[in-house]
């Protein structure tokens, strides 16, 4: 989708209990995406990398948590996660892609770890691999 047809956002609310980022769209879609999901797909440098096959495994994220978000214009969403990272923007599209392809997104996400020969809670390594398909 693009900017010009991605749904608004009507409602983002976050469930600290839960570890998850609610979010609301014009088209009538809601979307439960967990930080654990949102902190692995990270749109920053830091982790996608500066081109491909640069990409950097996000491991040990499961419980991290979301302390700050801070609106991006009218277009995307600046979240602060308790590991310090905090340099990613997730746009209105990104968060919907997220949303709709999120089972994909998760089992992607799942074997790379796999694929790396890593636990998904284990301490950071420098590993590469794909992003998800659609980002």
């Amino acid at each position: 989708m693009s900017r010009q047809t991605t749904p608004q956002p009507t409602a983002l609310t976050l469930h600290q209990q839960s570890r998850v980022l609610e979010i609301g769209f014009s088209d009538g879609a809601v979307f439960r995406l967990p930080y654990e999901l949102l902190r692995v797909y990270s749109p920053s440098a830091e982790v996608r990398g500066h081109g491909p096959g640069q990409e950097v495994l996000q491991t040990g994220k499961r419980l991290v948590e979301i302390v700050d978000i801070e609106p991006v214009g009218h277009y995307a969403v600046q979240p602060s996660f308790n590991d310090g990272h905090n340099t990613g923007l997730y746009t209105w599209e990104m968060l919907y892609d997220l949303g709709v392809n999120q089972d994909a997104c998760w089992q992607d996400y799942l074997d790379r770890v796999s694929a790396a020969g890593v636990e998904r809670d284990a301490p950071m390594v420098q590993a590469s691999g794909s992003a998800c398909a659609s980002h």
